[in-house]
This record gives C-alpha cells, structure tokens and sequence, in this order.
C-alpha cells in the first residue's frame, strides 16, 4: 500500500492497470496506452484520511487506444479491489501522442522508399544523419481526407555528421502525412527549397570551431557544501523545510506537481498552526504557436502538455550539472505506449540554496542587522523535441512561492534563398532564419488560503486627480475589486494599473483585524497578437486572458480540453465558463498565462541562452508582520558588528 492517497502510482500498480484491461477487454498488441495515472482524492476524502486515517479507494484512470479501429476508451481502475470499474468509448477524439509513436514515426518514414527518393533528389542518402520530427494536428489543418484518421505531420532534418545538431540542418520544403495508428505515409509534400548555405550550428565542444573556445578565461571551482547536513527533510513524498511541508506528485501529462502546502505559523491567532495556502500547484497546458505563415511553419503550433505530456517528457537530472549544492532526488514513474512502466531516476531535485541579502538595515548610529535569504527549491527538466523547459518551484522565508521557467534548447530553423526575404523572423546564421514565436504556459493555481472558502480580488493603483487634498499630484491609492462570477474572473494584465490579483479568506482575520490573503504578482505576462478569428487562437482560447477563475471541480483540469490533439475550437475554459458561475466566497482554482515573446537573437543561435520568466505568490496580510524576523544571524560571519570590508589583493 503506498504510504498516502497522494502519491503518484507505483511501478506494480502500472502493472495491475495493464493486466486488468488485458484481461478482461484485450487490451495488448494494437493498443497504445497514451495515459495511466492516480485520481486524486476529493479534498473531503484527504480531510478526513488526516483526521482519522480513513483512506479513500486508490483509484487510477487509463486512456486506451484501439489502433485498428481509430476507436478511444476511458477506463477506471480500483487498485484496492484490483477490479475494473468502468470501461468506456470516447467518441470523436484523439488522445495525446506518445513518444513511441514518434520515434517509430521516424524510422517507419526513414526506411520508406518514396521518402528514400525524395531525399537523394536533394543529395541526401546517408540516412543515419536523418532525423523525421512528428508533429500533431489541429482540426483545422488536418487534410480533408484524413479527418477521420489520427495523422501527423513532419519535418526533416540532417546533421552534417554523427553526433551533430540535426536542427542546424533543416531540409526545407519536405513534410510527410503520417497515418500513426497504420503507421502509414499517406503523402509527402515535396516543394523546391534554396541552396543549403554554410551555417555554424554545432554547441558539442568537439564540434564547434577552437577559435570559438578560446576566448573566455577558466572558471574556477564553485563548491557548495553543507558540512553539517541539510536543513530539510523528505519522507516519501512528503517535504518539509523551516516553516514550509508539501507533497510532490508526478504524472505523465503535468509532470511535477505540488499538493497541500502549508506554512507553520508559530504566531498565528488562535495558537501555532499550519496553515494552508495550496491545495495542488501545477502547470496545465503549454502552447507554442509559431508566427510565421511559411510552409514550412504554418501547422507549428504545439500544445507541449495536452499534446505530449511534461511528464513523459522528464529527463533524469545529474549531480553538479543540473541541480548544484545538496541534493536529494526523487524518481518518478510513467509508462510507455503498451502501458509498461519506465521509472525516470533522479526526475526531481530538491535542495536549498543561498540568495543573498533576505533584510538589512544600517542604523544611523552604526548598528547593522543583516540576514542571509535561503529558499528551497524543487524543480525538474523536460525536453520538448528542440526545446528544453526547467521548471522551478521555489519556497521563501518570507512565505513567498516563485514558480520560475527556463527556457533553452535549440530554435527551429529556415534557409532562404540569396534574393530571399524572412518578414517573419530573425537572421541568426548565413541565409538562415529563426521564425518569431511564443510560449504560454498555464499554471493551475488551486489555492486554499486558510480554508477553501475564498475570494480573488483584482487590485490596482490608481493616481488621484489633483484637488484641494492632493494639490501637488503625489497621491495614488489601491482598489480592490471582488470578483464574483466567472465572466468577472476573465481577467488581463494592465501594465498602466499595476493590476494584481489577491485571494482572500473574508472569514480569518489576522491581528491587525483585516482579511488574509496571498496575492499572485504576475510575471511574464504577453500578448496573443492573434485574430480573433484565427483556427489557431479558436482551440487555444485560455491563452486570450492573463487570468481565468474559476470553482474548483475535479472534473476540471486541462483549459484547452482534455483531448487537445486533432481538437477544434472552444474546449476547456470557454466551455466551463460559459454557464458564468458564481465564484465568490467558495473553493477557487486561479488559471494564471504567462510565458515568452520570442521574437529571435543571433545570440539564441546554435545553442539558446536560458530565457527566464516567473511569476510570485505573496502573502499580503496573511501574517501580521514580517515572518522572517525570527530568521537567525547565519554564523559569525553574518554576525552585526563583523567586518565585512574588502581584502588586499
């Protein structure tokens, strides 16, 4: 039995789920499993499983495909009963792709004669230097004559060796329709494409040219070590560091996620307590359109987490390379497409680490306070074809949440022609171009702050016209707006107001007697720069707003739908919103967009210099004075009155 109703399934139970639907509903060769997870319990159910030990049933759901017949079914598993519940057909849609579709993509399409010829027309006949990238398809752009098919399209690159950058060397102009469930070409677009120029597009230090590594003096060694032990502690998925505990989670489309955080508040009214400020923390859906309406870009829009899974994407982290200091690591487990499990080891890293100055104060009279700001952080990488994604959740002193992403990898690129022109991206190499794009995340921010009765309130600042009580123009004052029902809750970023986003349980007061709260400070917040009438903007409409509210329903958990490969317009939060519900002083999930307008650098090019976003949850309110006043001085050399002036050389 695992050891709480939250924690992500087990290698055996993947097992169960698989042996159970072979068993009594055939599901084996020609099948894909494209997903198996845990059903979370209802928040009563965790209530009373702490109160009492009652455990809720261990519940799990799988999503199977039936290759021959194009046909979807949801199951429901009892991991208790080891019983089947319920096994149903879900007509009319796709699920996710899997990563064994993909890599069987490739070598189905490189060994097909068709594609063989098309690419010895442009001289290309080492095969072992191709690579064919599978991508999936929104409904507007699926050929007419495969709309009842599951299809992908692809790309083409090659490396100019082994162990290259297959994305230095795009052959443009040749894209191939798959047929993924017959595993099938159906056509190949084979359009003229311009001379391949020189490009420099290797990172591999044994690959890139020795005049461009001989430039920048050695590091020295960084070591960061704690001789005494860490200040943190993990149980099973259970973490707890100075004030902050929470449960990390994993599954195949989320990946990483966050539950039951929670703050022990020595100082709270009423007597020492933890209090809740999270019920789950997790990322929902990724979009990346590309904005450039050329061939070879035009269908380049993925949805990184309905299309694929974050999860399934996880790569395992190394010592001194992707997470630096103490570490502890977790392993994480998700399946391939015959619902066998894959255990990724080392998927999460948790650690803390230094970040400078937390306060500080030099007095008048030469008295100095300082203190050193630690944070923890847990975090884990996903490689997304040519993109990398590090995703950080990091937990502060000062009851404050960052959720930071970095974004790295390698940028889609294009060749044009001499006389050829690129309105629509960068240059970044010879007669190369890097397309104009953008990343929207969206965060599933399902908050309880002191309880799950509560209400978000947009906040801005507002200047005060001049008058008799402000005559020199200076003032400015906050408002605060409740939002009550969801079409309230549709809500945009203004840089002009500073517009935040507070959520406040109206029934706890702290002791200077008004309402605690947390307030999210957005971050990275960026402009569609879509038509409305757009295909592309139709089947990603939760990227329209900054901030969606809405009841927290269990049903509820992916904006753009639930089966977002081959989806058309209008799935997930327009579609729940829709009946405008009331969403004031009840149990809230806040659905927070923010991301990166890439418009390209030659400096992005081969390899990218991580691009950093995050957004803050902030405490406003929720405790009655700075809570890291009872931080301690970090030894003697943090000690007031320590000479901390420079060195001689």
């Amino acid at each position: 039995m695992t050891s709480h109703p939250l924690d992500p399934l087990t290698p055996s139970e993947f097992n169960l789920v698989r042996e159970l639907l072979a068993t009594e509903h055939g599901v084996g060769p020609g099948w894909r499993y494209t997903s198996i997870e845990a059903v979370e319990p209802t928040k009563d159910a965790l209530v009373r499983f702490d109160r009492t030990g009652e455990r809720p049933p261990r519940l799990a759901t799988a999503v199977c495909l039936d290759r021959s017949s194009n046909r979807v079914h949801r199951a429901r598993i009892d991991l208790d009963l080891g019983t089947l519940t319920s096994f149903d057909h879900v007509p009319g849609v796709q699920p996710n792709f899997t990563l064994d579709e993909w890599e069987e993509a490739n070598a189905m399409l490189k060994a097909h004669p068709d594609v063989q010829a098309a690419l010895a027309r442009r001289g290309i006949t080492d095969l072992s230097l191709v690579f064919m990238d599978t991508w999936t398809y929104g409904a507007s752009f699926v050929p007419k004559a495969y709309t009842d098919r599951r299809v992908g399209w692809s790309d083409t690159w090659v490396r100019s060796r082994p162990g290259a950058n297959p994305y230095a060397g795009p052959v443009n102009g040749l894209h191939c329709i798959v047929d993924l469930n017959a595993m099938a070409l159906l056509e190949i677009e084979d359009v003229p494409a311009p001379p391949v120029p020189p490009v420099m597009g290797e990172y591999v230090p044994g690959l890139v040219p020795a005049e461009l590594l001989a430039g920048r003096p050695e590091r020295k060694p960084l070591a960061i070590t704690q001789p005494d032990g860490v200040s943190f502690s993990v149980d099973g998925q259970q973490v707890r560091w100075q004030q902050w505990s929470f449960r990390v989670g994993f599954n195949g489309r989320e990946g990483m996620t966050l539950h039951d955080v929670s703050y022990f508040d020595p100082y709270a009214p009423g007597g020492a307590r933890d209090r809740s400020i999270a019920h789950k923390l997790s990322f929902a859906e990724m979009v990346v359109p590309y904005r450039d309406p050329g061939p070879d870009h035009l269908r380049r829009t993925a949805f990184d987490i309905g299309e694929w899974g974050l999860g399934f994407l996880t790569q395992s982290l190394e010592l001194g390379c992707d997470c630096l200091g103490e570490i502890r690591y977790l392993d994480a487990t998700t399946h391939d497409s015959l619902g066998v499990p894959r255990v990724i080891t080392n998927a999460i890293c948790l650690h803390e680490e230094d970040n400078a100055v937390l306060w500080k104060h030099v007095d008048h009279d030469g008295g100095a306070e300082v203190r050193r700001m630690r944070r923890f952080v847990a975090s884990f990488h996903v490689t997304v074809a040519n993109y990398e994604y590090l995703v950080y959740w990091r937990f502060y002193e000062d009851g404050s949440i960052e959720c930071e992403v970095r974004a790295t990898g390698i940028m889609v690129v294009t060749h044009f022609a001499e006389d050829g022109s690129f309105p629509y991206g960068v240059l970044v190499d010879e007669r190369t171009y890097a397309p104009n794009h953008q990343h929207f995340i969206v965060a599933r921010l399902d908050l309880d702050v002191d309880g799950t009765d509560n209400t978000v309130q947009m906040t801005e600042t507002r200047s005060v016209p001049i008058g008799p009580d402000n005559p020199y123009g200076i003032a400015v004052a906050q408002h605060s707006q409740p939002l009550r029902t969801e079409a309230e809750g549709r809500q945009d970023y203004s840089w002009d107001s500073q517009r935040a986003w507070k959520v406040v349980n109206p029934h706890v007061r702290n002791g200077l007697g008004t309402p605690v709260a947390y307030k999210l400070v957005p971050g990275g917040a960026i402009p569609t720069f879509f038509d409305p009438s757009s295909p592309v903007f139709a089947r990603a409409q939760v990227i329209g707003h900054t901030l969606w509210v809405t009841p927290e329903s269990p049903d509820e958990r992916w904006p753009a739908g639930e089966f977002v490969t081959q989806s058309g317009p209008g799935e997930g939060l327009p579609a729940w919103t829709a009946a405008d519900r009331p969403i004031e002083d009840t149990d809230v999930v806040l659905w927070y967009t923010f991301g990166i307008h890439h418009i390209p650098r030659p400096e992005d090019w081969p390899v990218m210099p991580a691009d950093i976003v995050s957004f803050w949850l902030k405490p406003v309110g929720f405790f009655d004075r700075n809570p890291a006043l009872d931080v301690l001085p970090s030894g003697d050399d943090c000690a007031p009155g320590h000479d901390h002036g420079s060195h001689p050389a």
